[in-house]
This record gives C-alpha cells, structure tokens and sequence, in this order.
C-alpha cells in the first residue's frame, strides 16, 4: 500500500472516529427533566436486561450525580445487576419511584478514583443508614473488591408513564431518526 492511501485511510479512520464520539456525546446529555427529579430523588430503581434480552425486575438502589450528571451507584462485584452491566447490559433507570422519570442509559463498572470518592463522601451525606454505618461505602471495601462502582450515562428519556415489566424486551437503547 503507498503512503498517500495508508494516511487517506488513517485520516478517514480519524474522521470516523471523532464523528462517533462526537454524535455520542450528543446523544447521552441528561435531560432537564431528569436533572431535576434526581436533584430532589432519595432513591432511583434500576433495571438491566437478561441475557435472554428481557427486562429484568427493577430495584432501589442508592446513587449521587456527578457535575457533569452521571449517576453513580454501587453493588457488589456478583450481584445480576454487575454481571449484566460488565457483559454490555443497558441500564433502564427510574427516578424516586417506579413510576417516576424514567430513562435508558449505558452502564460500566468503573475503577475511576474520583467516582468511589464521590459515592464514599456523597452516600452518608444524602442516606441516614450510611451516616450511621450501616451499608456505608469505604475505600476499603472498593480496594478489597467488596463493592464495584457503577457510572451510568442517560442515553434518552423514556417517555412519562413508561412502567417496568420484568421479562419483556426493553427499548432500544437508541432510536434512529
């Protein structure tokens, strides 16, 4: 191959690349909407889907919000709701009730030192029980492997009313225009 295909070909892959972060990042901005129901939210109920592609039954789950609104949660390393996120899973997350705001977001496990310090110091501020000791997020139990950091981006809003249904398939993460 010459040189002047191999850098058309780089430069090409270059372009490809920044467009599909670019249009990512557009599409993941948390709305207004859920901006302020997770301002005021004590819980959120999370929802990942099986490997059979169906919705699995949503749970409470304690979290904080980063500047750049990320929800942060935690869960233990071998809880369903870790497997299906480190295999791919889509999160389907409602605000403050079952049947609050709703939106589908992408999850990852995440070692990033800045989100276990956000759940360790924004947890016992926001719950009682973590203030008291109770379920209270360490350092400690991140180092040890007891707990996993989970960062969840909003991908879209579902719409309101949108309920959860255990073993069903779940929206399509992203919708085409």
């Amino acid at each position: 191959m010459n040189r002047r295909l191999s850098a058309a070909i780089v430069l090409a892959i270059a372009l490809i690349s920044s467009l599909l972060v670019t249009d990512g990042a557009a599409r993941s901005e948390t709305s207004r909407r859920d901006v302020d129901a997770l301002a005021k939210a004590e819980l959120i109920y999370v929802a990942t889907v099986r490997k059979d592609g169906n919705q699995s039954t949503a749970a409470p789950v304690w979290f904080t919000v980063t500047p750049d609104h990320l929800v942060l949660i935690q869960t233990g390393p071998n809880t369903w709701k870790s497997k299906r996120i480190r295999r791919g899973s889509p999160v389907l997350v409602w605000i403050d009730d079952e049947k609050g705001p709703a939106f589908i977001g992408k999850a990852e496990i995440t070692s990033d030192a800045a989100a276990r310090s956000q759940i360790i110091e924004d947890f016992p501020k926001k719950y009682l029980q973590a203030r008291i000791g109770l379920h209270k997020p360490s350092q400690e139990s991140f180092d040890k492997g007891d707990r996993v950091a989970i960062k969840i981006t909003p991908v879209r809003d579902l719409p309101d009313g949108f309920a959860s249904r255990p073993g069903t398939p779940p929206p399509a993460l992203d919708v085409q225009h």
